[in-house]
């Protein structure tokens, strides 16, 4: 299943640990990583970064995928895998060539590969 932008509000998607399951037997994201997600999603959109997205609930994964523009692959892939969580951790951010640039067991440590205003922070 694929949503859009729009097409649902976050408050909709039941939420639970890293191996929760939906009724449909699909991995899904809980509320607090979607708001985090969507959190960064929409200061990247204000900063003219990012344009389009798109969630797909697997059957082994979550994946919420970013766009530049809505006719490209996507520029980020932010994906949750349970089957991983007690090993390499069970989020990881995979860029657009699809190597893995950042894994772990925190939904927060992994974005902030990506997040711009956490790397200004540190910078200065």
């Amino acid at each position: 299943m694929a949503i859009g932008t729009g097409d649902t509000e976050p408050s909709q998607f039941s939420g639970g640990g890293p191996a929760v399951r939906s009724p449909l037997n699909q991995v899904t994201f809980n509320r607090r990583e979607l708001n985090r997600i969507l959190d960064l999603y929409g200061r990247m959109v204000a900063a003219g970064e990012w344009r389009d997205y798109a969630i797909d609930f697997l059957k082994d994964k979550a994946v919420f995928s970013v766009f530049r523009r809505s006719s490209e692959v996507p520029l980020y892939r932010i994906e949750k895998d349970p089957k991983l969580a007690q090993r390499q951790g069970a989020y990881s951010v995979i860029s657009a060539s699809g190597h893995i640039l950042r894994r772990g067991h925190e939904l927060d440590r992994v974005l902030r590969v990506i997040d711009k205003s956490s790397l200004s922070l540190v910078a200065g």
